[in-house]
C-alpha cells in the first residue's frame, strides 16, 4: 500500500508542539498496515520536525530555551534580516533539526517508544498554517 496526502496544521505560536495525534488522525489507512514506514515532510524553511518526550511540557519549553540561546535573534552577523529578526534564526534552527522524519509502522500505529511523540518545531513568532506531506508505505 502507498498513501500520500497533505496535512495542514493550524498556526501555532513559537515553540515545540506535539502533533502525533494530528498525523495519525490524517491517515486512517494506518490501521491496515501491519509493517511499514511513515515519512513526514514539512514544506517550510522556518519550521522543523523532531521526535522526543511526549509527557512533560518542561521538555518542550527547555528545547525552546536552548535553541533561542544558541541561535539568537539580533546577532549582528545576520545578513538575511528583511523578513524580521526571527526569520534567519528560524532558518538555522529548522536546518539543525531537519524537515523530515521516517517512522516505523507496526500493527497499525507508528512504532514510537512509550514516551515519544512527534513535534512541530515552530521557529517564527507569527507563522501561518504549516503543511506536512505524509507518505505511508506498508503491507
Amino acid at each position: 500500500m502507498w498513501v500520500q496526502r497533505d496535512l495542514t496544521l493550524k498556526p501555532q505560536p513559537r515553540g515545540f508542539h506535539l502533533i502525533t495525534r494530528e498525523i495519525v488522525g490524517a491517515l486512517p489507512e494506518l490501521g491496515q498496515v501491519r509493517a511499514g514506514l511513515l515519512h513526514v515532510f514539512i514544506r517550510h524553511t522556518s519550521a522543523s520536525l523532531t521526535v522526543n518526550e511526549n509527557a512533560s511540557p518542561d521538555v518542550r519549553r527547555d528545547f525552546e530555551r536552548y535553541f533561542n540561546a544558541h541561535v539568537p535573534e539580533g546577532w549582528r552577523e545576520w545578513e538575511h534580516t528583511l523578513e524580521g529578526p526571527d526569520d534567519m534564526p528560524a532558518h538555522i534552527k529548522a536546518s539543525l533539526l531537519g524537515p523530515s522524519l521516517t517512522l516505523p509502522v507496526q500493527s497499525g500505529r507508528p512504532a514510537l517508544g512509550t514516551w515519544q511523540g512527534v513535534y512541530l518545531c515552530e521557529h517564527r513568532d507569527h507563522s501561518g498554517p504549516r503543511t506536512l506531506l505524509l507518505t505511508l508505505h506498508g503491507e
